[in-house]
């Protein structure tokens, strides 16, 4: 019956569960807040869960078969046993009563015999039917004639002479009259007891009476006493009624309840088909809707799951109440703290929750979660039930960062383009634009939020547009394209297309529109000022060009002219090259020929005068004179140096000198420049060094090496101040040899070093004039190198000195002694 009750209960509760998850559900997918329902709906809703895990429920279903069989089987053996003791007791009531009346009767009979027996010798003769009656009423004890009790007195002749209550209709009859089986008790009397006889007391009705005889002494007679037996069980009969009345209402109630019973029952059985039905569909609408309804007590700290939540993490649905400890272990502690949110909802009385957050599924991986749910409280306790839904979020979660990952991408695609870019929605709202665009307008930050409209992004650009115009597809169409109006709002084309626009700054942007699917505008600007003023450079170079070709075909026929007068010049040329060459040959015939006979006298000046300077005859006797004969000898000599320079000089120009390149130490060449050079640098206090490996052998002339080295030797300590260095470094590099000679003079400026090295090329300045010099050292030291097949470098600096260098090719050498390299220092 208890079952069957909740049963009911738990039916109309459920009938109105699934419009309540369903809205539940709606609100998570939506957003709308529906935890403001009724108080009612909330209540059912919190029933019903505790419904789902209360244990008597389950107890109960499990009992029921045996209870629908044992319930009207008790109910009946306590409607037999109730009859059985009730029947039991009426008839002890009934046995009772009956003796009770057989009691009284015979005691009835016994006082009034021995009372009318004591008084037998006092009646009189004389009016003794009075005196009968006198003492029969006298002898009657209290109460003889109540409960229908008559009290009859017979004479000696057996007829009634008197009554008790008083019946004159009865008096004169035979007492044998009312009896219908009357010889025992007339015959044996008070010894035949009490007896139940049918009696005609009340006329010619017979009635069953209980009725005893007692005979009196002497000639009396005897006395009757009956009571009629509907008098005697009278009592009896309205208890027995009364009994009957009650255990007939006690067995139709209940007959009435085993029937209410099995209705329920049967209710019952339907509302668990029902219940079984509903949660079925509610159980596979959360499973398709990847969301779970949960009952939390609070205050114990105690959680109810659905089974759709448990098979939304992946794990085994249980009926058992979870712990606190349980859910917070698969709980991801970054995202939600449920002590926490515990404590908050029962301390700031906040009723709704709404949370998003991850849950360890039962393979491992997280689920992203949305619960939802508001705090009830049961009627008549106090303990808070947060009851609500969780819904699987983690697709919407993914996709969610699917879309700012592509949105961030979309912005880093936008802002990495050296365009401006804008898009605009169908309202002419701003939904995007990239960095080129702000800086483009000069626009602060609250006016590029998205959402705002076209009008108020332009009335706060500092550098908006002020002019538009088609798109000039030439010089002609740019010049053309004056007729430019001013940009407003509704300026913006209705149409897809591009058109140039040019901003307050002066720059010039060339901006294409074309429609979106939502009816807005995306629009890219491109800075084409490097192309307007192109095409005004254009414009300017056509021009000139036509101003060009003008003069061109002016100057064509000049040119013309000067054709015919250029052949004339070759021919000219031609001969006059003849000439010179024919002179160039001359010259170098004369100079070897007037160098030849140059020399013989020559010889004999330097000859005479060395021997005059060396005194080999006698003194000279005046000083003056060996002061002469020095000047001769060393004038001789420079002429005589400078003739040999000619003179190989005009062999080069000549193309008549040749070399015999044989290998030869390098150490020893550089050892022998340094010594014969050492004399001059003596003079004036500079220090010769070299340095070169003894195994270094070079591939080369061994006359114009030592040429080229004595040349530029000289040529360093010639132009280097007292007291300064010279060095030739000889250096063994894998194929070549490399000659470096350094000195610490005057330097060369970077305009002379393009000029030396150029037959009779000095530079001019204080220092150089004072030295003798045909300039021709350096340029026959150039002309042998490159005989050699190499390349003569110079590197100089004012003031700090000149490092000439070259290489040549480095010849097979022999095993040497030593690899150490020797350094050789002269000293003037």
């Amino acid at each position: 019956m208890a079952r069957a009750h909740a049963g009911s209960a738990s039916t109309r509760r459920f009938a109105r569960i699934p419009q309540l998850v369903l809205s539940q559900v709606k609100a998570l997918l939506s957003g709308r807040k529906t935890l403001s329902a009724t108080a009612r709906r909330r209540s059912a809703l919190a029933g019903s869960l505790r419904f789902w895990r209360h244990p008597t429920y389950q107890s109960l279903f499990r009992s029921e078969p045996l209870m629908r069989r044992v319930i009207p089987l008790l109910c009946l053996i306590f409607i037999a046993c109730l009859a059985t003791y009730r029947g039991l007791e009426l008839n002890f009531e009934y046995q009772e009563t009956d003796r009770r009346a057989r009691d009284q009767i015979s005691l009835i009979a016994t006082a009034v015999s021995s009372s009318i027996n004591a008084v037998k010798d006092e009646l009189p003769t004389l009016g003794y039917r009075s005196a009968l009656k006198r003492v029969l009423a006298d002898s009657l004890p209290s109460g003889a004639t109540s409960h229908g009790r008559t009290i009859l007195m017979a004479g000696p002749t057996g007829k009634i002479v008197a009554s008790a209550p008083l019946q004159p209709d009865l008096e004169g009859l035979p007492i044998r009259d009312l009896f219908k089986t009357p010889q025992p008790l007339i015959i044996f009397g008070e010894r035949a007891g009490v007896l139940s006889v049918p009696s005609a007391l009340h006329g010619n009705e017979e009635v069953d009476a209980f009725a005893t005889v007692h005979h009196l002494d002497g000639e009396l007679g005897m006395i009757a006493v009956l009571q009629p037996e509907n008098a005697i069980f009278a009592e009896w009969r309205s208890t027995l009624s009364v009994n009957v009345t009650l255990f007939v209402g006690t067995a139709c109630v209940l007959l009435v309840l085993i029937y209410a019973f099995y209705a329920q029952s049967t209710r019952a059985e339907q509302a668990d088909e029902m219940y079984a039905s509903t949660r079925g569909r509610i159980d596979a609408a959360l499973n398709h809707g990847r969301c779970g309804l949960f009952d939390w007590d609070l205050a114990r700290g105690r959680m109810f799951w659905s089974a759709s939540l448990y098979e939304l993490l992946g794990r085994a649905p249980k009926d058992d109440i979870l712990s606190f400890a349980e859910v917070s272990e698969i709980a991801h502690s970054d995202d939600i703290d449920l002590f926490k949110l515990a404590e908050e909802l029962l301390t700031t009385g906040e009723a709704t929750v709404d949370k998003t957050f991850r849950m360890r599924h039962a393979d491992g991986r997280w689920i992203w979660l949305r619960a939802r749910g508001e705090i009830q409280h049961e009627p008549g306790r106090h303990e808070p039930h947060l009851i609500g839904i969780c819904i699987d979020v983690t697709e919407q979660h993914e996709l969610a960062e699917l879309s700012r990952t592509a949105d961030l991408r979309l912005r880093d695609a936008i802002e990495t383009i050296s365009e401006a870019f804008v898009l605009w929605n169908s309202k002419n709202e701003l939904v995007i634009c990239n960095s080129n665009y702000q800086a483009l307008h000069n626009l602060p930050g609250h006016a590029v939020v998205p959402g705002t409209p076209y009008r108020d992004v332009m009335s706060a650009a500092a550098n908006g547009p002020v002019s538009t115009g088609p798109i000039s597809t030439g010089p002609a169409a740019y010049s053309s394209g004056a007729a430019l109006g001013q940009i407003t709002a509704a300026g913006r084309s209705g149409t897809d297309g591009s058109y140039e626009a040019q901003l307050e700054d002066g720059r010039w942007l060339q901006i294409s529109e074309r429609r979106t699917k939502d009816g807005g505008f995306v629009s890219v600007g491109t800075d084409i000022t490097d192309l307007k003023r192109h095409e005004e450079q254009l414009v300017d170079r056509e021009k000139r060009l036509k101003a060009t070709v003008t003069d061109l075909q002016k100057s064509r026929r000049t040119l013309q002219t000067q054709a015919q007068q250029l052949v004339e010049l070759a021919e000219n040329y031609n001969a006059e090259k003849t000439k010179a060459e024919d002179a160039n040959r001359a010259k170098s015939e004369f100079l070897a020929n007037i160098s030849h006979e140059l020399r013989t006298p020559l010889n004999a000046i330097i000859g005479f005068s060395d021997i005059m300077t060396q005194q080999m005859f006698g003194p000279l006797g005046e000083g003056r004179y060996m002061e002469y004969c020095h000047d001769i000898h060393n004038s001789g000599t420079h002429l005589l140096t400078l003739i040999d320079d000619i003179l190989d000089m005009s062999k080069i120009e000549a193309g008549r000198m040749s070399i015999d390149t044989v290998p030869l130490n390098a150490a020893e060449a550089a050892s022998d420049a340094c010594r014969i050079i050492a004399a001059a640098a003596r003079e004036k206090n500079i220090t010769v060094s070299h340095e070169a490996p003894d195994s270094a052998m070079v591939l080369a002339d061994r006359r114009g090496l030592k040429q080229v080295l004595l040349n530029l030797l000289a040529n360093a300590v010639k132009f280097t101040p007292d007291g300064g260095n010279v060095s030739l470094a000889v250096e063994d590099q894998p194929t070549t040899i490399r000659f470096a000679i350094k000195d610490t003079g005057i330097g060369i400026s970077k305009e002379d070093v393009k000029r030396l090295a150029q037959p009779f090329v000095q530079v001019e300045n204080q220092f150089s004039r004072s030295h003798k010099g045909s300039g021709l050292g350096l340029a026959i030291a150039r002309s042998l190198v490159e005989l050699h097949g190499s390349k003569l470098t110079l590197r100089s600096e004012v003031g700090k000195g000149t490092t000439v260098s070259f290489t040549l090719d480095k010849a097979a050498t022999e095993p040497s002694k030593s690899n150490q390299a020797s350094a050789k220092t002269a000293t003037g």
